[in-house]
Order: structure tokens, then sequence, then C-alpha cells
């Protein structure tokens, strides 16, 4: 029979924790606050029961019958009374606890959530449909929310503490997360996660949407076969990595393909990925790995397409002489509310390379490297759109030139909120066109017409 129970003699917890465990509970006057420290101080005790080190070697049904029968014991031992659906409720949270990160387990299993932002132990923030909800969600303090916020950066080797008080990690399953804490969260520890999408969206699945026309996505498709260099702007939560996961999908799957981010989050359906991580510093500060350093090491790894999930600083100007070098087809994503900004971006971005150039020439290497920009927004309602798919054409005189494909066009917004609008194209013939025939793939002039308009 196997069991989890710990022995006498079994090794305590670390120190300092030990002391939490067995501190007098504080009493809630209301239902809810008195079930939450229920919940604080059964999982407390268990700790005290159980062989830690055993858990890995069960599923979590194994696990289950055990613990239900501890937690009946220790409710006894208290003298509380609850129905068979309360002790239910009661087990799965204190395993939620105990496996998983407690309150937000059932936040991180709802498939409608794209967002969790916990903004002190008492409120927490959803996202539903592109809308911000409040939800009943609720940590017993400050300490609980941090144990689970060290929970979740030890996992992936990181650390958060006073002097290092900000983190970027992941979840298991590839979630995004950014902690922050006091000194510098003032009102208690702050946590957002951006859920990691089970299902792979597709640009089919985006077309259904509405994010995407049906012209537009076969010029998607066509710039990716014709392995044209990518920019994909857009605000935070507009959907820039979904349109990049979608795009990547029309990436023959016989190139070699290597992803640079900072949280790995992409993701790619090509058989043959190489995928890379930034490493902050460790305690002494060294150790540092940095985007740019593994665009430098990328260039070593033969790649046929590197993909930079976003640019953020110098390694811009890397990536920029990657796509002028050979390495055709690239793609990344950048924090811009327009396709001039995000070009004006960029080239800011090369000045925090350390590399002494000129603005114009500076210009002209992003003129040279990056043949598409596409413009993503989350709308007012909530959803998302690619509001404009622009072409770089080259330099006049020191100004960088484009000429926009396609545009959503907003007309109104109807009774329930709902931004009404269509995508049309400008009429302007791409050069894409014969990018694109000396790679075997017709396109129809029809996708450009300009009457032609595409809800």
């Amino acid at each position: 029979m196997w069991n989890v129970r710990r022995s006498d003699d079994a090794a305590r917890l670390r120190p300092g924790l030990s002391e939490s465990i067995r501190a007098d509970e504080p009493s809630y006057p209301q239902e809810n606050d008195r079930k939450l420290a229920l919940k604080v101080s059964i999982h407390r005790k268990l700790l005290d029961k159980i062989n830690l080190a055993a858990l890995d070697q069960f599923t979590r049904e194994q696990i289950e019958a055990e613990i239900k029968d501890i937690v009946l014991e220790l409710l006894e031992s208290q003298r509380e009374l609850l129905n068979a659906r309360e002790r239910q409720e009661l087990v799965t949270e204190v395993l939620d606890e105990l496996l998983g990160l407690g309150p937000l387990e059932p936040l991180l299993k709802d498939q409608t959530i794209t967002d969790i932002l916990v903004n002190g132990p008492d409120t927490v923030f959803v996202e539903r449909g592109g809308l911000l909800e409040k939800v009943s969600t609720r940590f017993q303090d400050d300490k609980h929310l941090l144990r689970i916020i060290q929970k979740i950066v030890s996992a992936v080797g990181r650390r958060i503490d006073e002097s290092s008080p900000y983190v970027d990690a992941r979840l298991a399953d590839g979630s995004r997360v950014n902690a922050i804490i006091p000194p510098l969260a003032i009102d208690g520890s702050t946590l957002s996660i951006r859920k990691f999408a089970k299902q792979r969206i597709s640009m089919e699945r985006l077309v259904e949407l509405g994010s995407v026309p049906v012209p537009m996505a076969e010029v998607m498709k066509a710039i990716v076969r014709a392995r044209r260099n990518v920019l994909i702007s857009g605000g935070t939560g507009s959907g820039k990595t979904t349109l990049l996961n979608a795009m990547s999908s029309f990436i023959d799957h016989r190139e070699r393909i290597v992803t640079i981010e900072d949280s790995a989050e992409l993701q790619l359906q090509q058989e043959h990925i190489v995928r890379l991580e930034t490493r902050p510093p460790n305690l002494e500060g060294k150790g540092e790995v940095s985007q740019r350093d593994l665009v430098k090491n990328a260039l070593r790894m033969r790649p046929d397409r590197i993909i930079i999930g976003e640019v953020r600083a110098g390694e811009a100007f890397d990536m920029l002489q990657a796509m002028n070098t050979g390495h055709d087809g690239s793609m990344t994503t950048v924090h811009a509310n327009t396709p001039r900004d995000a070009l004006a971006r960029v080239e800011q971005m090369i000045g925090m390379s350390g590399i002494d150039i000129t603005p114009r020439s500076a210009r002209t290497q992003i003129a040279s490297a990056i043949n598409v920009v596409i413009q993503v927004a989350r709308l007012m309602d909530g959803r998302r759109r690619v509001v404009s798919l622009s072409e770089v054409t080259g330099m006049e005189g020191d100004t960088i030139t484009m000429q926009e494909i396609f545009r959503f066009k907003a007309t109104g917004r109807a009774d329930d909120g709902t931004v009404l609008g269509h995508f049309e194209a400008t009429g302007i013939r791409p050069k894409l066109l014969n990018d694109a025939r000396a790679y075997g793939i017709e396109l129809s002039a029809e996708l450009f017409r300009p009457e032609l308009q595409m809800n």
C-alpha cells in the first residue's frame, strides 16, 4: 500500500516555514473568509503529515485518495462540520494548493480566460473575450500570494526577492508570467499571467473569427512562402504572437527554424525547430544571456529562418543584419501603434546596440531588411483585428517609403458596443506580386481591387 504520510524521522521542512505552519490561524467573521482560512490551515497542517518527496511518484488521483483521508482526520480534529460537497471542494482546493498554484488553479483551467491579473491578495481580474472583469478569487494574505509566486519562479530556475523584485517566467504549460513584489509594488505583490493557448490557432481560425479576411490571409501565405521578412506591430494583448504563430504555419517543414524569446511561448508547427530562451543574471549578477547574445549565436546554427518573439533593444540591429545576409523569411514582433511607429521603434532600438551608425544608415538597413509590416489591434469591443498590411518599398531621401495594401476601416458602433467596420484593399499592386511569382506563387490581381470590401 502506497502512502505519502511522512514518518517521524523524515526531514523537516526548510527553516522558517515550519514556524508559519504551526502559527495560530487568524479568525474571519465572513463565511468566505472562514473557508479560506480553513483551507490554508488544513494545507499547512497537511505539510507536517505527508512526505513531499513521495508526491512525484504518484498520479493526482492516487494522491487525492490518500489526501482525502488525511483531510477528513484534520477536519474531525478541528471539529469542522462540512457536508459531502463542501468536503470534496476542500480536498480539491487543498490539492490545488499542494500540487498547483492554489486559488489560481480554477482560473488556469477555465478555457474562456486569456489573462489573469492579480493586484495584491484581495483583488483579481481576468480577461474574457477581450474584456476585463473582477472575480471573487483571493489569497489569504500577501505571504500566501508571495508563496505562490515563489513556486512559479523557482520551477524555472529564477528568483524573486527584495534585491530582485520583479521577474519574467513561464508556467509548465507555457503560459507567460510577470511578477513584481514590494517594495516596488506598493499595494502588495502583483502577478500577471498571459495564458498559453491549448490549441494552436491557425490562419483558418483567424478567418473564422473575423480577425483576418480571406484575401488578406492569401496574401499572408504568399508573404511567408516567398520568404519576405515580416515585422508584426501592435499594442499589449493585441494578438501579435497569435498572428506570428498562425503565419509560421506556412513555413516549409523542410526548413530549419531558430526561435529566440525572453519567455518561450511560440507554438510553431514544424518539426525542425530549435527553441532558444534568454537567461537572467544569477545572484552575483553574472551569467546573463540576452536576446542579442542568442541572435548572434543563432547565426552560427545554420538557420533557414530566425524568429524573435519580440525585439526590445539592441538585438534589433543583429536581427536586421541576419535578414540582410541570407536569412530571408525571418519574422519578429514589436510594440507600436502604427506601421510607421513600428519602423521608428526599430530605429530607436538600433541606437541601443551601441553601434555607431547614422540615422540614414539605420533607416537604409531597415528599408533593405524589412519587407512587410502588419499592424494588429484590440478594438474597443475587445475583439482583435489585423488593421493594416503595408509593404516597405525603399527610401526617398532620408525617409523610408511604405504603401498600405489592406486596412480595416471602422464605421461606428452597434447598440451592444460591437465595433462596426469592414476590411478593404487600397488598390495598390504590391511588389510582392513579382516576388511571389519568382517562387512559383501566383496571386490574383482581384485580391487587390479597391472596390472589394471584405466583412
